[in-house]
């Protein structure tokens, strides 16, 4: 289990700047969020940024993975759209084209996880049809990861169409196919009142893959600094143990870049102080 940390935390650095301040700090593994000023795939120099972060990485020997939240990188008037569930089919595919750059930087990368959610309907859609959509878009998902050797994760998010765990079972099992992965924030399952939270870490231990962490407060959709919220953590970090959780636990704090050196530090001071293993065990 090792510790990590969001670039999306650090909106107002360069991206390279973040993985040396991240690796100087001692965190073991980066959550990269590509977006307007952080690896953007669609920009010419993309490659070269990817190849000079993965040279840091090596340098710090830290892991990555891809994480796909970019609030406006495709549509400058709409956050986190378009999505997989989207009206227009043309909306769709830039999704999907969207989804394949970020497999091809985590190709070069070295990472072996891409991370996705299901956005919000942008019409008054039918279920039926949202459902149809998302499955059979996260069924190519996971056969594109697969032909590429990476590993696919999916976040329920709130306020998204699939927000709870009991849709992303539905998800799961309408998907039929078990390399789809969950990704699990750990604080949403608290804002939501998902309790316990252990047993969810537990019954989904063979899907679990990828791990978010923030201080919440119930009912409020809202990142918290640790120790600004209601969570308790040592009993989260006991159930990964129980469950010999092997991946990353990332601290996603989007909304603190203004400080982000600092809430960076604090945070993993925090977390070792509340049972997070010093060693990654």
């Amino acid at each position: 289990m090792r510790l990590g940390y969001n670039t999306n935390g650090f909106a107002h650095h360069h991206l390279l700047d973040s993985v040396r301040i991240l690796g100087d700090l001692g965190y073991q593994s980066v959550a990269i969020t590509p977006d307007m000023h952080h690896l953007n795939p669609f920009m010419d120099d993309a490659a070269t940024v990817c190849d000079r972060v993965r040279a840091l990485l090596e340098r710090y020997r830290m892991t990555c993975v891809i994480e796909t939240g970019a609030r406006f990188l495709l549509d400058p008037w709409r956050k986190h759209q378009p999505t997989l569930i989207s009206e227009r089919p043309d909306d769709r595919q830039r999704r999907w084209d969207f989804l394949m750059h970020c497999m091809s930087l985590a190709e070069r990368l070295g990472a072996d996880l891409i991370s996705i959610w299901s956005g919000t309907p942008d019409a008054d859609t039918p279920p039926a049809i949202l459902w149809q959509r998302l499955t059979e878009g996260c069924q190519r998902l996971v056969e594109e990861a697969d032909r590429r050797r990476l590993r696919l994760a999916f976040e329920p998010e709130p306020g998204m169409f699939i927000d709870r765990m009991e849709r992303f079972a539905e998800l799961y099992q309408k998907v039929a196919d078990p390399r789809l992965g969950l990704t699990l924030d750990l604080g949403h399952l608290f804002c939501q009142r998902e309790d316990p939270i252990p047993e969810h870490v537990e019954t989904w231990s063979k899907q679990l893959q990828n791990v978010h962490i923030e201080d919440m407060r119930r009912d409020v959709h809202d990142h918290l600094m640790f120790g600004d919220g209601e969570m308790a953590f040592p009993p989260l970090f006991d159930a990964l143990k129980r469950i010999h959780y092997q991946g990353a636990v990332f601290v996603e704090l989007s909304r603190h870049s203004h400080n982000a050196v600092n809430i960076a530090q604090q945070a993993r001071q925090f977390l070792l102080a509340h049972g997070f293993p010093a060693d990654g065990g």
